[in-house]
């Protein structure tokens, strides 16, 4: 879908053309969102530039992602999508700057795509241009990084205290089954959140690069480097919380081990005490013609007191050891 923002009345309007011949020439921000190729003609006759397939936009070298080509700024970054939902997602976008135009490729539906469509149409600044529009995007891309950290970083806080401090009206099974796929699903959240910031870094530095050779105003110089800012302190909290999350997933797996030891030990214990018992009924149970016991008139309570003492004898000791 080609969409088409054009300044009007302190506002950014938004057109959909059907007629890719004659597109309007005050568009500031051309959006591509799953381009046909007709669309991207359309669009590389009205900016002059050469819209990127979807190929080259998933490459990962440098030199693909951040480059100059006849006087157009070419940036691609990989951003978050669908990070509320169960299998959150990176996307590459690609952002080029030329003669005060902004065009966007996408392929996917990243959130502050709409943030800003919206904020936009609501108000915008007088003379408006394509590094405005670029700045916006950033600023609510890393904003949206931002958010998506606090919320991970509160579920891991969480889950924490369910491991340390556990509720004991619930079982412990279920609740480190579920834990432990949370700490999965934080995990890869904040590793491709931490992804998406470092190319976003590198493209904020070569915006930064570009803006002093460029005709950019000294906000703008500022604003990108408040930014760069920004995402190095993001990159440093996304690596401490994935720290965290490998602390915790270790806590967790100890927590697990000694749950296990504990039964094992029960279970050793109740070996060790039935153990006495069992051997003299075995011996009571082999019913040999000369065995004294048998003609005694109180021979079975006999046998069932020793078994009670030999089984108490063992728990005794143990309880004495600080063994259970």
């Amino acid at each position: 879908m080609l969409s088409i923002f054009a300044p009007a009345e302190n506002t950014l309007r938004k057109a959909v053309p059907t007629d890719f011949a004659t597109l309007p020439e005050t568009g500031v921000w051309i959006d591509l969102y799953k381009p046909t190729p007709d669309e991207d003609h359309a669009v590389e006759r009205l900016a002059g530039v050469a819209v990127p397939t979807r190929e080259d936009m998933q490459e990962i070298e440098i030199s693909s992602r951040l480059y100059v080509e006849n006087g157009a700024r070419y940036m691609t970054a990989a951003l978050m999508c669908q990070s509320e939902t169960e299998r959150p997602q990176i996307t590459p976008v690609t952002f080029i700057l030329a003669n005060h135009r902004l065009v966007t490729v996408r392929y996917d539906a990243p959130r502050p795509f709409t943030l800003v469509e919206n904020k936009l149409a609501r108000n915008c600044a007088a003379g408006i241009n394509g590094e405005t529009v670029f700045l916006e995007l950033l600023d609510a891309v890393i904003d949206r990084c931002a958010d998506i950290l606090e919320r991970a970083g509160a579920e891991v806080d969480a889950v924490s205290a369910e491991i340390f401090e556990p509720s004991p009206a619930r079982g412990h099974a279920p609740i480190y089954s579920q834990i432990l796929l949370t700490i999965g699903k934080k995990g890869d959240l904040t590793s491709k959140v931490r992804e998406s910031l470092v190319s976003i870094g590198r493209m904020v530095s070569f915006a930064a690069v570009e803006s002093e050779a460029g005709r950019w105003s000294k906000e703008q110089k500022a604003q990108l480097k408040t930014m760069q800012r920004d995402v190095s302190s993001l990159t440093d909290h996304a690596s401490y919380l994935s720290n965290k999350i490998t602390f915790v997933l270790d806590a967790m797996l100890g927590v697990v081990n000694l749950e296990q030891n504990n039964i094992i030990k029960l279970f050793s214990v109740m070996a060790v005490v039935l153990m006495p018992p069992t051997l003299i009924a075995s011996i009571y149970g082999m019913n040999f013609k000369m065995m004294p016991e048998l003609d005694w008139p109180h021979g079975y309570p006999f046998a069932l007191l020793l078994m009670i003492i030999a089984a108490v004898l063992p728990y005794m000791f143990f309880k004495m050891k600080k063994w259970l």
